[in-house]
């Protein structure tokens, strides 16, 4: 096969690694789109985005010399998209986290005119949360050399807009359960130190939002690292 003799450019077939990144990215995209997805399985599939994006910079590091295309550097200038939004997102979580955190300690005391106040403060952040612009990826014709790479950014950085905002409706959707009646009877409960079904969907909301700050986090310095690299690449 001719295109097996050219050092120069990508392989004509898959190379050994593209299948199983692909495969890994469909699989992630089937989890955090599920119509049962949870923010726990958001969380794994965030998770394992951070493990493709490290696959994927290892073999840009690998094949350095045969990195190159128009399409391929239009592919890195949208990367700062995704990037922007991850540090948006992960600084939301953040201070939904510290929100969350504030709130339950004003549950302690029984609060109740306070605890109303953290509420909507929470409420605004996770509705804030909402407002970040979720662009969907367009893709575009690829060339026979660089097709396959951008391919796989192209379609991880549409799986990772995906995942996030997946977390968002998820957060949104628990939080729209947690009316201001709701939060009060945690308050009575935490008071009479008994653990009710309310204080329960309480602690597994604040892990959920724990583990979202901490899969973005994640997920953020694996898309540095791929951004690097490909600067690295294309400059030398």
């Amino acid at each position: 096969m001719a295109g097996h003799q050219r050092s120069t450019s990508w392989p004509s077939m898959a190379h050994p690694n593209e299948t199983e990144i692909q495969e890994a990215l469909q699989s992630i995209s089937s989890l955090v789109s599920s119509p049962s997805a949870t923010i726990e399985m958001v969380c794994d599939g965030l998770r394992r985005l951070g493990d493709v994006y490290s696959c994927i910079n290892e073999i840009i590091c690998l094949h350095s010399n045969q990195v190159h295309g128009k399409r391929l550097e239009e592919e890195m200038e949208r990367s700062l998209e995704v990037l922007d939004l991850c540090n948006n997102m992960q600084e939301s979580f953040a201070e939904m986290k510290m929100a969350f955190q504030e709130l339950q300690m004003v549950l302690n005391r029984g609060d109740l005119p306070v605890v109303q106040a953290k509420v909507q403060n929470y409420l605004r952040l996770v509705k804030k949360a909402k407002k970040h612009h979720l662009k969907k990826t367009v893709n575009k014709s690829t060339s026979h050399e660089d097709g396959w790479l951008v391919s796989l950014l192209t379609t991880a950085r549409g799986i990772t807009v995906m995942a996030l905002k997946s977390a968002v409706d998820l957060l949104s959707k628990q939080t729209a359960t947690c009316n201001a009646s709701k939060w009060s009877l945690i308050s009575k409960s935490s008071q009479k130190r008994r653990v009710s079904c309310e204080e329960m969907q309480s602690q597994a909301l604040e892990l959920g939002i724990v583990g979202l700050e901490s899969s973005v986090e994640n997920l953020f310095r694996r898309l540095i690292q791929t951004r690097v690299s490909l600067l690295n690449t294309l400059s030398s």
